[in-house]
């Protein structure tokens, strides 16, 4: 089956008066028809640029430098602006952090409704505007119809958000990009939203790549999940296999960060020592090894493969089962269910 998004060796470059900084460096994955990609990592990880470099909306002078972007099979990463202006909305949706950001509060909903949708179908204004309301309706906006004339500052932040689903998927994409979607609404809505977006996406068949540093919709929302540090591939694999049995030490320290309802009170946190290193700065070999508690000689001289690692795919030489890690750091992996202590097994990205 052709995935609807295949991303392979993708590499965006920033070009400045010191040099050129890599912020994305060889990243590859897929997302299979109907599939919901988490794609998590702190502040700074890649994971927005990741996002703009896909629909072609880096900002300049920002620029995909090398690999490929394949939209169903077709390359799209090649396109002239004209021709991408046609697949960016038909058939890649984009939702964004802030919905004030992709609305015009000059322009009442319906107009910017209708207008999308004009852009993307040979439709009559009256069919279009039938079909803005249904969009609301499908979204859950009460009283569609009369919304329909509202202005943006007149729907609060869940609403405004649920307007930007609409937009989304107002002329029916094959992949919806959702950046941060529930980071400025309360925790309650952040839940309706979450479910709604996965509920009408799998309705429609569309594929959804997720973009958050909140693991815990990440665990909620998506099939799988792929981790990113420095902007390169840590880990990837199904979610509750990366969520329950991380094989990436970052990965496992993400995951040891979050707070447990059933644990301790006093319990302090585990925290990863240090900070993301800048894109002017990223160390040689593995981009985590001066944070890793399990870092060795190679670590730090050569840049590792994503190795199979039970279920899921890790970026570390823990998991080479051919040149395995000195065996003091192999025994201290093992005790908390890092390396090759599994039969290796093949799994599609």
């Amino acid at each position: 089956m052709t995935p609807t998004l295949s991303v392979r060796n993708l590499r965006v470059e920033i070009p400045t008066r010191r040099g050129v900084l890599r912020a994305i460096d060889d990243l590859s994955f897929d997302i299979a028809p109907g599939e919901v990609l988490g794609m998590v990592g702190e502040s700074g990880a890649g994971k927005s640029i990741t996002g703009s470099a896909i629909i072609g909306l880096l900002e300049p002078p920002g620029r995909v430098a090398g690999g490929e972007i394949r939209l169903a099979g077709e390359r799209i990463d090649h396109l002239p602006p004209e021709r991408m202006r046609h697949v960016r909305g038909k058939r890649i949706g984009m939702i964004f952090q802030d919905p004030l950001t992709s609305l015009n509060p000059l322009y009442r909903i319906g107009e910017q409704l209708t207008e999308t949708i004009l852009t993307h179908e040979q439709l009559s204004g009256r069919a279009a505007r039938d079909k803005a309301q249904r969009l609301l309706e499908e979204v859950g906006i009460p009283a569609a119809a009369e919304r329909l004339s509202a202005y943006p500052h007149q729907f609060s932040g869940g609403m405004r958000q649920r307007v930007v689903i609409a937009l989304a998927l107002a002329a029916d994409p094959q992949l919806v990009i959702a950046d941060e979607p529930t980071t400025a609404l309360d925790v309650s809505v952040q839940a309706q939203i979450i479910a709604l977006l996965k509920r009408i996406c799998a309705d429609r068949g569309a594929s959804v790549m997720l973009i958050t540093h909140d693991m815990g919709v990440i665990a909620e929302t998506a099939d799988r999940v792929c981790v990113l540090y420095a902007g390169r591939l840590a880990e990837i694999g199904p979610v509750r296999d990366v969520v329950k049995h991380p094989q990436h030490p970052y990965t496992r320290g993400l995951m040891a960060a979050i707070p447990s309802l059933a644990g301790d009170p006093d319990e302090k946190l585990a925290q990863i020592p240090g900070s993301m290193p800048r894109l002017g700065a990223i160390p040689p070999g593995c981009a985590f090894n001066p944070r890793c508690d399990f870092a060795f000689d190679r670590c730090r001289a050569e840049r590792p493969d994503a190795y199979p690692a039970g279920a899921t795919q890790a970026a570390c030489f823990l998991h080479d089962a051919k040149n395995p890690p000195p065996p003091e750091i192999a025994g201290r992996a093992s005790e908390v269910g890092l390396g090759v202590t599994r039969a290796p097994a093949e799994v599609p990205q």
